[in-house]
């Protein structure tokens, strides 16, 4: 990889590996959301997918996970503006807004680990879908989020 690429490119011209490494590990995007059709709102869920490994907050089945699970959202450089309920925090967003990495990011700290130390993944907190009956889904909102068209 390009030395601090994330400070060098647009999101666009980041290599496959280099788009991968700016994921912080925080497992955020795999939180399950519905959106409101009436008010375009967001609801995130405390629920996680059910591929994602909570304690590493990584996916179990990454290459396979469209096939597996179609509601996957597939992020990438030429979608980023689709993203808008992307937390504040993530990797993907800040660079796209702009703003300089996080002091816990792997890719500053050296530490993969301190993403979870700081609080910032959903390690703490989320529970797999798998482990969710369907009917008491809306029992697990943790945040709504306006969306603008």
């Amino acid at each position: 990889m390009r030395e601090r690429f994330w400070e060098q490119y647009p999101l666009e011209e980041l290599t496959a590996e280099e788009w991968e490494a700016l994921c912080d590990g925080c497992g955020q995007c795999c939180l399950l959301k519905f959106q409101d059709d009436d008010t375009g709102d967001l609801a995130v869920l405390g629920v996680a997918c059910e591929l994602l490994d909570i304690h590493s907050c990584r996916c179990s089945d990454y290459a396979n996970r469209q096939a597996r699970v179609p509601d996957c959202a597939r992020l990438t450089p030429e979608r980023i503006d689709e993203f808008r309920w992307l937390p504040r925090s993530c990797a993907y967003r800040r660079v796209a807004e702009g703003r300089k990495l996080a002091a816990w990011h792997p890719l500053i700290s050296g530490d993969p680990e301190r993403v979870h130390r700081k609080g910032v993944s959903v390690r703490s907190f989320a529970v797999s879908h798998r482990d969710v009956p369907e009917e008491q889904l809306e029992d697990y909102i943790i945040a709504i989020l306006p969306i603008d068209g």
